[in-house]
């Protein structure tokens, strides 16, 4: 007979592998959304009306999926701690490191993009083709990020 508490143990690394794995896949998954569709769909308006219509899409997604992203790092930290299981630790850096990637590496682009100053044409399509470019990087390592949590779930 297990012992209540370890039963109780139990429940919650399997809480905090199932929020690792659905904080990931909602991360990637509107990640993906943004590469695939919405930013290409974007482009197709011209550089102006795509940095019009970038302002309000960003404001809203943004605290989404930095909130997905530190979710899925705490989550995954926790189970790996918990388990000792490395590959939820891995996982879970992966798609958390993707706030300071943000921070550093896409935020210049976005503050310019967001800025009230006006852009010439090429200036602005540069910055949202460059936008795009660094998008696809997030996409790709939440994907990879989703895959290491989805392997350590199979193997355990």
């Amino acid at each position: 007979m297990t012992h209540p508490i370890l039963a109780g143990v139990r429940t919650f690394v399997v809480a905090l592998e199932t929020i690792a794995i659905a904080s990931a896949a909602l991360f990637t998954a509107w990640a993906l959304y943004v590469s695939l569709v919405e930013h290409p769909a974007r482009m197709e308006t011209g550089p102006a009306a795509a940095r019009t219509e970038f302002r309000p899409s960003y404001r809203r997604a943004a605290p989404w999926q930095a909130s997905f992203a530190i979710l899925t790092l705490a989550s995954g930290l926790a189970a790996s701690l918990l388990t000792r299981g490395w590959a939820w630790a891995v996982g879970g850096i992966m798609v958390g490191a993707l706030v300071p990637f943000t921070l550093l590496a896409i935020m210049p682009t976005n503050r310019r993009l967001l800025a009230s100053t006006p852009l010439d044409e090429p200036e602005a399509l540069a910055l949202l083709q460059r936008w795009g470019r660094l998008h696809w990087i997030r996409s790709a390592l939440g994907a990879v990020g989703l895959v290491v949590l989805l392997l350590a779930a199979h193997l355990r």
